[in-house]
């Protein structure tokens, strides 16, 4: 029996997810298919490589070392695949992009379908979460770039202009600050914030921006969705901050109302690239539609 490159991202999936059914369901294989293969290349590496831990596998120190390789591996085999051109001088190949939650969620899917109507022969695989999870996924090559909306702190990547944003603070219509249209210091200090966890993006410039204005805040609340903070300000439980980007319908029908306060808060979203990778033909394909840059 030899080694094969399925066996390997099989194997990487069940490591990421711990799970041989959350696997099964990423890669779409049958949970019998994945077990399959997790059986063989254990045969192979004569030894286990996961822990079992009732449903959940966890990597055992054998597991690591094999996922550090394997990992290099599918990098190593991807890009080759990124590189390769059909007959008919088409781009071909998987990309994957990771996006922190407001991007996601209300910038990326149009730039996608621009993308996949303009290179119907290739693949987009996009990963949502909050900008460390981001960073952390493309430093260890789970991801070829990332666009977040919150500083990166990883000295492993670079992170680069893409877009300019502004974060506004909301109210629902029946607070009493949609009356008030501003609010001072002591407002923002007292005030029942919603906002998301720690990590995100939002979240730490809206921190910094307190900080800096010498204003306290308390945080009641922690959503780790925007659409469930806006709901909770828009149903009187308390007051947030966010990008304008993720209100602008629920300012235009009045469900949500911008408040004016003393905060600096406009930000740069940017794209994060690993420090000295290469930028396929794919990977420029990709960035001359979303409209970002390589090198600043």
């Amino acid at each position: 029996m030899s080694l094969s490159l399925r066996q390997l991202e099989i194997f990487e999936k069940i490591a990421s997810t711990g799970s041989v059914t959350r696997a099964g369901e990423a890669l779409l294989l049958t949970q019998s298919a994945v077990s399959m293969a997790l059986s063989q290349l254990e045969q192979l590496s004569t030894v286990p490589l996961f822990e079992r831990s009732g449903r959940r596998l966890l990597l055992n120190d054998a597991g690591r070392l094999l996922l550090k390789d394997a990992r290099e591996i599918l990098l190593a085999v991807k890009q080759l695949e990124q590189q390769l051109q059909g007959d008919n001088g088409e781009l071909v190949g998987e990309l994957l992009v990771g996006g922190s939650t407001t991007i996601a969620n209300y910038l990326l899917p149009s730039l996608l379908g621009a993308f996949a109507r303009q290179y119907p022969h290739t693949r987009v695989q996009l990963t949502v979460g909050n900008t460390q999870q981001m960073a952390d996924l493309l430093a260890t090559g789970q991801l070829d770039i990332a666009f977040v909306e919150g500083p990166c702190h990883n000295r492993d990547l670079v992170a680069l202009h893409w877009r300019d944003d502004e974060l506004v603070v909301v109210a629902g219509a029946e607070h009493p600050w949609a009356k008030e249209k501003s609010v001072t210091p002591e407002q923002l200090a007292t005030a029942p914030w919603i906002m998301r966890e720690k990590g995100s993006g939002t979240r730490e410039i809206f921190e910094y921006s307190m900080d800096r204005a010498g204003v306290g805040y308390m945080i009641a609340l922690e959503f780790g969705h925007t659409e469930a903070i806006k709901n909770g300000v828009a149903s009187g439980l308390g007051v947030s901050c966010l990008s304008r980007i993720a209100v602008d319908r629920e300012l235009e029908y009045g469900r949500l109302v911008e408040v004016a306060t003393p905060l600096l808060l406009s930000r740069s979203l940017t794209l994060l690239k690993r420090r000295n990778s290469h930028c396929t033909a794919l990977l420029d394909a990709f960035l001359k539609v979303s409209g970002g840059v390589w090198e600043a």
